[in-house]
């Protein structure tokens, strides 16, 4: 009986410790800052361990120029960097994640929402200030960005999109059908009547 009730202790510490586990690696995994930009919507989504943070405006590379799409780190950061190629513009709160391509802050608030840059990814400067402040808190390692281009899709988007291909392959199926009735009724006016004279005389 001592022994039964060892394994059974044993058994539901065993459990624990594997739960606890499971939940430690699951909250390092949503643990940090994580910035997605959206090149379609000019949209910046910012969470902090899995949770939503802010959603801001933002100016992408305008057309001649470009925003490169991907996953990447921080590589630097300035509260205030000049840019040597475009006259020495400001770009307060630069976040510089793939080469001379950053993060900041813009006077050009107007623009904000569509593209602009001319490469860059730029904030309102209040709010670059905020997500400056946010990674200098949690942490440049901690800290994602990924650049991407499209909507995400949704279950109601993609329901429509099945709906729509069902319409389609219904209608293919129909005229496929009505085609063939066609043909039918034409080959079964072609049967002759009665022939006179070697030729075919049609009802």
């Amino acid at each position: 009986m001592t022994t039964l009730k060892y394994k059974l202790v044993k058994c539901v510490s065993g459990l624990i410790v594997a739960g606890a586990a499971m939940i430690t690696t699951a909250q390092t995994a949503q643990a940090g800052v994580e910035v997605k930009v959206n090149l379609t919507t000019q949209r910046m989504t910012v969470k902090v361990d899995g949770r939503h943070y802010a959603t801001w405006k933002v100016s992408t590379g305008r057309r001649g120029y470009t925003t490169p799409t991907g996953r990447y780190r921080i590589q630097r950061m300035t509260t205030m960097h000049y840019s040597r190629k475009y006259n020495n513009s400001p770009m307060p709160f630069s976040v510089f994640y793939h080469g001379g391509y950053a993060i900041h802050g813009t006077g050009a608030v107007s623009r904000l929402g569509r593209v602009a840059s001319h490469g860059c990814v730029r904030l309102r400067t209040s709010n670059a200030a905020s997500l400056y402040r946010l990674i200098k808190s949690e942490g440049r390692r901690n800290t994602k960005i990924t650049v991407f281009r499209g909507k995400r899709i949704t279950k109601k988007r993609l329901n429509r999109r099945d709906r729509i291909s069902s319409f389609k392959s219904e209608k293919r199926t129909t005229y496929r059908l009505n085609k063939q009735r066609r043909v039918k009724v034409a080959a079964n006016k072609k049967k002759p009547f009665f022939i006179f004279g070697g030729l075919d005389l049609l009802d």
